[in-house]
């Protein structure tokens, strides 16, 4: 970090809130000599907690010094500054302010999804009064014993750095720990703030040098030489390696140099739900998604491979498929990580270190080195064949039938360009982009799977439009997702954001009804449907209209009812220049290839009904798979 270079003796009168607001206007992220805004921007919904603190000092700061958007809901104002956040590689971040009370609490659940995705964000929620002029207060948690607890405190577990600031003097090096952690790529995610309210109007004379432009550097640290030459002993011994790429390749910008390392030594490449779009769908050695939503080749290769070269990965559960995954006795780990905590996951030998730094490093070690031909033929005619099963699910054979969900997917890839964004984080569609989308640039597939937060998608949009306005932005969501969290819809339209929403109505929770199924619930509760005598919901669908709900938000909708008509609709949506939804109800039949790998979901060890004694019977074949690997 640069060090501002001012008279300490200066100072200025202004309250927290416009000292904090002041000083993060002049916070600067840097990587590789290219600059950008630290906080380019702040969404605020304003309740007594915050209106007269936090909200009188963006008015008096003005558009210029700290642009403010105006959210729907607290959490999808999260969701919209994570969105932010990756599409921008990390180098750029948002604030979210709240009041007090529900306001605060419905960060929760923004935060926790930006601290398991690794994605800055600053909360500034308002708080209790520091000195306590009437007690209880409105919205006012009382804990009997811990007299200095809120409701904020809820964040504290979700956030990667938390302060209560209950003294001017308190912000200075707090906010300074805050920018630390928001531009450290190893510790980033949510960090909060909580600003009790009296304290956010309270005057203080600050120092001038803390407004002084600071420019916070996020670091590319080289790997360890020993670790380096271990890395490249087992790389080299290995017959059959594989890599695993996860996020950490997109938020590294790491793809040229994978691609590099790729090249030069044939290894292919599983990409997680978070680093699909890592090597683009058309090389060689891209074998698409890896796991329990894997492809059919990746999942194949997976078993047998004797080296797993994980890059920014944490090897989540659908990764490794409940660690029934990786079979081969021999299978050892290589993992390349900038956080250590994720290094050294399944016993690895570690390559602590930037995602490029380290590839870089590994391309010119194993200078000359490649993997045999017979192995390198193997997965290609793996990937050639997995092509085909995508253009199966694509292909419509009749243009004017009702379109399946895969056929949508189809329908979409025909449609984007390479640039467009891809945004989906919950339900069946995951699955089903992670087998099929074709991911034709580093940023097209954008899928939140470390939280799968359902609702996440149309905030998102709106983030990922705002860091890239000329992008044409997806928001696929299915019914189940739509009625969560609609809301910002409205956001969009107020701010002239063209995002499009493609709104796939198939009456239920489609992802979890299959579970449901597979795992003896018989998918119970899941289906959007009438109740009939028998207290089930097994009756004629409910005679929602979520196309009529989207218009009346101020969205374009365009109705589409075949393949033909789908296709039309997404083409005129990309043109448009105002928000506009695609509205299709998909023929339920299953067109997704089914699943290439276990995923772990406990079932009854005793029941009384049939479906769930044979699901259980099926778990036990599937559970008596998993390894620990030591």
């Amino acid at each position: 970090m640069s060090q501002p270079n001012q008279p300490n003796q200066s100072r200025v009168r202004l309250t927290v809130a416009q000292a904090l607001v002041q000083f993060l206007s002049a916070q600067y992220a840097e990587r590789d000599g290219v600059r950008h805004r630290l906080i380019a921007g702040t969404w605020g919904i304003f309740g007594h907690g915050n209106v007269a603190g936090l909200g009188q000092a963006l008015l008096q700061a003005g558009e210029d010094t700290m642009p403010f958007h105006q959210g729907r809901n607290e959490q999808a104002m999260v969701h919209a500054a994570v969105g932010y956040a990756r599409q921008l590689n990390r180098l750029s971040a948002q604030a979210v302010t709240t009041s007090i009370g529900p306001g605060a609490t419905n960060l929760v659940t923004g935060a926790a999804l930006a601290t398991i995705n690794r994605l800055p964000v600053l909360l500034l929620p308002g708080d209790y009064f520091a000195t306590r002029p009437a007690d209880p207060l409105l919205q006012q948690l009382e804990h009997p014993t811990e007299a200095d607890v809120s409701v904020n405190d809820t964040l504290r577990p979700v956030s990667r750095y938390f302060d209560r600031i209950t003294r001017p003097e308190m912000l200075i090096p707090s906010a300074l720990n805050a920018m630390r952690v928001l531009t450290d790529p190893a510790e980033t995610g949510a960090v909060t703030l909580a600003m009790p309210q009296d304290v956010q109007a309270e005057a203080f004379d600050w120092p001038e040098e803390f407004f002084a432009e600071r420019v916070w550097h996020v670091r590319r640290p080289a790997p360890d030489p020993l670790e380096l030459a271990e890395a490249v002993t087992a790389i080299r011994a290995a017959q059959r390696p594989l890599i695993v790429a996860g996020g950490g390749v997109h938020h590294s910008e790491a793809e040229d140099a994978l691609k590099a390392f790729v090249d030069a030594t044939g290894i292919p490449v599983a990409s997680t739900q978070a680093g699909k779009g890592a090597l683009r769908y058309d090389h060689p050695a891209d074998l698409g998604g890896i796991g329990h939503t894997g492809t059919a080749v990746c999942d194949d290769i997976a078993r047998t491979a004797d080296l797993i070269i994980g890059v920014g990965t944490r090897y989540s559960d659908f990764t490794t498929a409940s660690t029934t995954l990786f079979q081969n006795p021999d299978v050892r780990f290589v993992n390349l990580n900038i956080t250590s905590f994720d290094a050294h996951k399944l016993a690895a030998r570690t390559l602590v270190a930037d995602a490029r730094e380290g590839l870089r490093a590994l391309t010119d070690e194993l200078s000359g080195h490649r993997v045999d031909e017979v192995y390198e033929a193997e997965y290609r005619a793996g990937k050639e064949r997995w092509e085909q099963v995508v253009d199966a699910a694509y292909r419509a054979d009749d243009e004017h039938a009702v379109p399946t969900q895969t056929q949508v997917l189809g329908a979409l890839d025909s449609v984007v360009g390479d640039d467009d964004v891809v945004i989906n984080a919950a339900g069946s569609l995951p699955g089903d982009l992670h087998k099929l989308w074709r991911a034709r640039s580093p940023r097209q597939y954008h899928l939140e799977y470390g939280y799968s937060c359902m609702g996440y998608e149309i905030p998102a949009g709106i983030g990922v439009q705002q860091a890239t306005p000329d992008t044409p932005v997806w928001s696929l969501v299915g019914d189940g997702t739509y009625l969560m969290m609609p809301t910002e819809i409205v956001t969009a339209v107020q701010e002239g954001l063209p995002v499009n929403l493609v709104l796939i109505q198939n009456h239920g929770y489609a992802s979890i009804g299959g579970l449901s199924e597979e795992t003896g619930g018989e998918r119970f509760g899941t289906a959007y449907r009438y109740r009939v005598a028998d207290g089930t919901f097994s009756g004629a669908p409910l005679p929602v209209d979520l196309a009529a709900n989207a218009a009346s938000l101020g969205m374009d909708v365009i109705r589409a009812k075949t393949v033909r008509e789908l296709r039309d609709a997404l083409a005129t949506a990309r043109a448009s220049e105002r928000p506009t939804c695609v509205y299709v109800e998909t023929d339920p039949t299953p067109t997704a290839p089914p699943a290439e790998a276990w995923w772990d979901v406990p079932v009854a060890e005793v029941a009384s009904r049939e479906a769930a004694v044979a699901a259980r019977e099926r778990y036990d074949r599937h559970a008596a798979g998993q390894r620990r690997h030591l």
